[in-house]
């Protein structure tokens, strides 16, 4: 028995032994395996996902640091008002003094003031390539379907525009051609989609479902001439502010209906390769950009929608929404306006490498295009543009021929519609320069010396030559003095005698002395000539006279 009890006792150690490692990995299996779902967990993260907000992000590309604020401020005014109406103290801080700035608000639902999403704006106010590389990390295949890239233009200086807009352009084209393919697959599929809006593929132009009106609804219309030619793979708006100073530009600098029409038709031609949007605003008053750039994001109420209305009879108040323009379009604003040329010429900019030389110095100079091309070139004739850098057929030297900046041309300041072919003048050393006037002035001195002394010796002669070919009264100084005293009268033995008149006797009796008398008949050799009158004698006579009227005076 005892062997037999030893034998057992062994047996229902294992055999407890066993259950219980069995029982064990039965639970960690049951607990770790593939087919169980953890029912709290799953809980948990749809309700995380439902209050998590939707993030979308806006590159802003130009313009300086106070505009973009003006920007952020004309896009986020409604939203910024309800937050400091509930919270006064979260106001979203704007850092865009350097480099990439930063800043962010939230959508606010228009009746329940819902947060709808929330929107990261990134600035950078400089096309430098050496800011690439702060781009690249922003565009991921996540982030890619949720951002918008917005480039500020400024109506203070629309003749900048087109050498601007070439910049940016440039800039983004080298930042997406660094991307992996992953990023690009993204992109491709932005640009599907993008393409579709507003053709009857099943979106509108804001990007909300289209109801189809027939069977056919879902039948995309096809792209027309000039459009989606150079996608960027990135949605793409451009914002021209300060429209307000369009009415300056008129008044002040001579600027008309067609200049106006010039710009817009340029722009709309250029920005359609891209199939990009246009929207012009102004700080006074109202306009659509919020609605614009919402819905370029996707972000739409359902309590009340904000309609997009495309607007190009207000010429301040622009609104060209993506995929509304055609090259018909364009051409019914204003005759004579070559589209084709145009957007041919913008493929020849985006051909050109980046960085340019003119570029970069331009942009170290703080000007963004100062080149200027010869005003011929509007009727047609395109040639190298050899002195300004730029190629033949190119849109930028297109444009700044057609627009060109009044303040800097001289000639046209002085009314005249010819321009110089270059608006930058080369300016000496300061020493050349001194050095240079220092020689003029010499010879200033010189000449101005010369005819001093030439005055000098001509004077004494002809003062003499004067005084003896002229007698009294005839000589300037005689009348002076006549003039000064007046008429003088004196009396002679109870006669008064006028002074002038007496004057002129004399100068009468002088004339006859010297030359024979009018009404006497000259006989040559005949009859001498009656001698000078004896000027002695007759002031002693007149002396005698006043003597003796002071002695009986006496």
């Amino acid at each position: 028995m005892t062997m037999t009890a030893t034998a057992a006792a062994p047996n229902r150690f294992s055999t407890y032994t066993n259950a219980s490692v069995g029982s064990d990995a039965k639970r960690d299996r049951l607990e770790n395996g593939v087919d169980k779902k953890d029912l709290w967990s799953s809980m948990l993260d749809s309700v995380a996902s439902g209050k998590r907000l939707p993030e979308k992000n806006i590159l802003v590309l130009g313009g300086t640091v106070d505009s973009q604020r003006e920007f952020f401020e004309s896009l986020s005014n409604t939203e910024l008002r309800r937050t400091l109406d509930r919270h006064p103290s979260k106001i979203p801080p704007v850092a865009n003094s350097f480099a990439l700035g930063y800043t962010y608000y939230d959508v606010l639902d228009a009746d329940q003031e819902d947060i709808l999403a929330r929107i990261s704006l990134y600035t950078l106010t400089n096309p430098s390539p050496t800011f690439a590389s702060l781009l690249k990390p922003l565009l991921t295949p996540q982030s890619i379907p949720n951002i918008l890239i917005i480039v500020l233009l400024d109506w203070s200086q629309p003749w900048k525009w087109m050498r601007q807009l070439r910049e940016w352009i440039l800039l983004l084209r080298t930042v997406i051609q660094s991307l992996d393919d992953d990023c690009r697959a993204a992109m491709e599929e932005v640009m599907i989609s993008w393409r579709d809006r507003g053709r009857g593929g099943g979106t509108n132009l804001d990007g909300t479902t289209a109801v189809p009106a027939t069977s056919d609804g879902d039948i995309a219309l096809p792209i027309g001439p000039g459009e989606w030619e150079d996608g960027l793979g990135l949605p793409l708006s451009l914002v021209c502010q300060n429209a307000e100073k369009m009415e300056y530009l008129e008044k002040t600098q001579g600027w008309k209906e067609e200049e106006f029409d010039v710009v817009l038709q340029f722009m709309r031609t250029v920005l359609l390769r891209h199939g990009a949007s246009l929207i012009y605003t102004t700080p006074s008053s109202p306009s659509q950009l919020p609605s614009l750039v919402h819905s370029s994001l996707g972000i739409h109420s359902l309590l009340k929608k904000h309609p997009l209305k495309h607007n190009v009879i207000d010429r301040d108040k622009i609104v060209v929404p993506p995929n509304w323009d055609s090259w018909g379009k364009i051409r019914v604003l204003r005759e004579g306006f070559d589209v084709e040329l145009v957007s041919e010429g913008w493929a020849v900019d985006l051909a050109q490498p980046f960085p340019r030389p003119q570029s970069q110095a331009l942009v170290t100079n703080g000007d963004a295009g100062t080149v200027a091309v010869d005003g011929d070139q509007q009727n047609g004739d395109h040639h190298q543009h050899e002195d300004e850098g730029e190629p033949e057929g190119s849109t930028v030297a297109l444009y700044e021929s057609a627009v060109q900046d009044p303040t800097m041309d001289a000639l046209q300041i002085a009314g005249r519609t010819t321009h110089s072919t270059t608006l930058e003048i080369e300016t000496l050393e300061t020493q050349a320069f001194l050095s240079q006037q220092a020689k003029l002035l010499d010879n200033y001195r010189q000449r101005n010396d010369e005819s001093s002394r030439d005055d000098l010796k001509s004077k004494p002669s002809r003062k003499v030559e004067e005084d003896e070919g002229a007698g009294y009264g005839n000589r300037p100084q005689d009348a002076k003095v006549l003039e000064h005293i007046g008429p003088v009268q004196f009396n002679m033995g109870g006669i008064q005698v006028d002074a002038d008149d007496m004057v002129q006797r004399l100068k009468d009796r002088q004339t006859y002395g010297s030359s024979p008398e009018p009404n006497s008949p000259s006989v040559e050799g005949g009859i001498e000539e009656n001698q000078p009158m004896d000027t002695e004698n007759l002031q002693a006579f007149f002396t005698g006279l006043m003597n003796r009227r002071g002695g009986s005076t006496n």
